[in-house]
Order: C-alpha cells, then structure tokens, then sequence
C-alpha cells in the first residue's frame, strides 16, 4: 500500500506554480513551501494557451516558455531538489500536445519517477491513448492524479477514484477557467466527494479552482476534502513580486502564512528513498530519453466535459 500522497486525519494543501516562474528559484520555491507546511508541490511544465486557464496562469507560462523552460530542464531540476526535500511531494503536470505527444509512455514515465515525482497527471491527454500511459505508468510504480467535475457522470466519478490509487482525485469545482469561484461555494461539493469515497474507500480527494483565502480552505475542508488546491492566486502573487522588484520566495512566504499559520512538519521519508519511485532497472538520471517517432495521428486536445477521467482537458491549476 503506497504513502498516501496528502496528509490523513488534518485538511491538507496542494500549490500549483509553473515550472521556471521566476526562472532559477524552483529550489527556494519549494523549501519555502517545505517550511511553510504546504503537502505538495504541483508543478506545471509550462505550455502555451491553456484553454482553461485564466490570464494569470497563461502569463505565468508564456514567462517560463520565454525562459526556456521544457520537460527536460524540469526533470534535471528535480532530481537535484527532491533528494533534499524532508516532507513536501512534487506532482508533475504535462501537457500531452505540448511535452508528451512525441515521447515514449514507458521511457518517459521511468524518467519522471527516477527524478523523484511522487505522481503524474497528465493533460488533455487523447482517449484513445489513455491506456498505454497507464500502462507505462504502473510499470514506472508512478502513480497518476486523476480529475472529474461536480457533475460528471457516475462512471466517471468512479473511474476516477479507482484510477487515483497512490495519488489524488483532482476535485475540479466548477467548470470554467481557474482562479474563478464556483457559484454555490465549495462546501456544496460534499456530495461529489462522498461519492469518489463511495466508488473506492480511502481515495484521497483535492478541491482545486476559486481557492484563494483561509475561508476558503475552510470550505474545502467543510466539504470533506483531504486537500484545497492554491493555484492562481498564489502564481498572482509571484507575478506581482517580479513586477515590483521584490523577493518571489519572501512573497509566497508571506501568502502561505495568510493563508494558515505553520504547522507541525510530517515525518520525514525513510532515508534513501528520497527521489526515488521508479521501477527494478530504472535509471537514475531524469534526462528523458530522444523523442519517439511520431504515430501519426495525433487525437484531439480538446476538452472532455464531464467525461475527463485521470488525464483530462482541463489545466490541473486553482
């Protein structure tokens, strides 16, 4: 049975930021996150145009893409943070269209563990292709973050609770794009969170969109939630430190301690399994290996409406 991802018994929090954003200072990032109590990490490697993101997501990609910021300098640059990390996970999210499409699920899947990910979710990832990225995914021991609406249909729920073993249902409150509040407040999802319980007991539940202030996490946690996912307000403020001269790291500080006071660290990993989640045989480098030819046709990007199950069309961000 893998660690669960979020922390049981307390709410715990996810911060979403992209990859290269203000470039050089992933590592700072994360310690400060480390310290301030946030449980995991979901990093972006950056891509253009989200069709459901807001302009302060898309802003802070298009920065990070100026900055050359690909899936292989992620990579590189995780496998040097997450051996020094003591208690926060990294989540990796990819694009399929932008990062993926041209890679080899199995080879890329072993290098994302082997640089220390504690799971994957993949976006806007073609239907048809959904099974042999779960395929690779298992092989790699990576487990996946999974996604679904307040209104998706019942199989769609369940499918998305039994697919996140390891990892997390990312609860999207509303359809719309990120930053935006759902219209009934997130206490209202306690229903949909019961039922991804109900579909497959202990699977651990993440509130994401609209989740901004501490009377937000608060209605999350209402909700029955294990976590409240923080992406746009958080990447506003980093925004708006770059734009003022001021210190990216000292404002997400600042934020997270708005958002809830310090709290007591979990127990560290066991020593020597920091960074390390791939398979017998997995390499220890994170540099993906050469892209794989391309199988031609590519499947469509768009979204999946209430049918996005595991890898989905809309942008793992708050």
């Amino acid at each position: 049975m893998p660690e669960p991802l979020l922390p049981t018994g307390e709410p715990g929090l996810v911060v979403f930021l992209n990859a290269g954003d203000p470039p050089g200072r992933l590592t700072d990032l994360a310690h400060a996150l480390e310290r301030a109590g946030a449980d995991v990490l979901e990093l972006a490697v950056p891509f253009p145009q989200s069709p459901t993101d807001g302009p302060v997501i898309r802003r802070s990609a298009a920065r990070a893409l100026t900055h050359g910021t690909t899936l292989d300098t992620v990579l590189a640059e995780l496998t040097t943070l997450t051996p020094q990390l003591t208690r926060l996970k990294i989540v990796l999210l990819a694009d399929w269209s932008h990062s993926l499409r041209h890679r080899d699920p199995t080879a890329c899947a072993r290098a994302v563990a082997a640089a220390g990910a504690a799971a994957l979710l993949v976006h806007a990832l073609p239907p048809r292709l959904r099974p042999a990225w779960h395929q690779a995914l298992e092989q790699a021991e990576l487990p996946q973050v999974t996604t679904c609406y307040p209104a998706s249909a019942p199989e769609t729920l369940t499918a998305a609770a039994r697919g996140a073993h390891g990892a997390y249902v990312y609860l999207v409150a509303h359809y719309g794009r990120s930053g935006t509040v759902p219209a009934a407040g997130h206490r209202a999802l306690a229903d949909t969170v019961t039922a991804l319980r109900a579909a497959a007991p202990g699977v651990q539940v993440a509130v994401g969109f609209g989740v901004r202030s501490a009377a937000d996490l608060a209605a999350v946690a209402a909700s029955g939630a294990d976590a409240a996912i923080v992406g746009s307000a958080a990447v506003a403020r980093l925004e708006d430190a770059q734009r003022q001269g001021r210190d990216p790291v000292e404002e997400l500080r600042a934020y997270l301690a708005e958002l809830r006071p310090p709290r007591p660290p979990r127990p560290a990993r066991p020593a020597g399994t920091e960074g390390m989640k791939g398979t017998e045989g997995t390499s220890a480098t994170a540099a993906v290996p050469a892209p794989a030819a391309s199988t031609g046709s590519t499947g469509s990007t768009g979204s999946t409406g209430s049918t996005a199950v595991s890898v989905t069309a809309v942008s793992a961000t708050a």
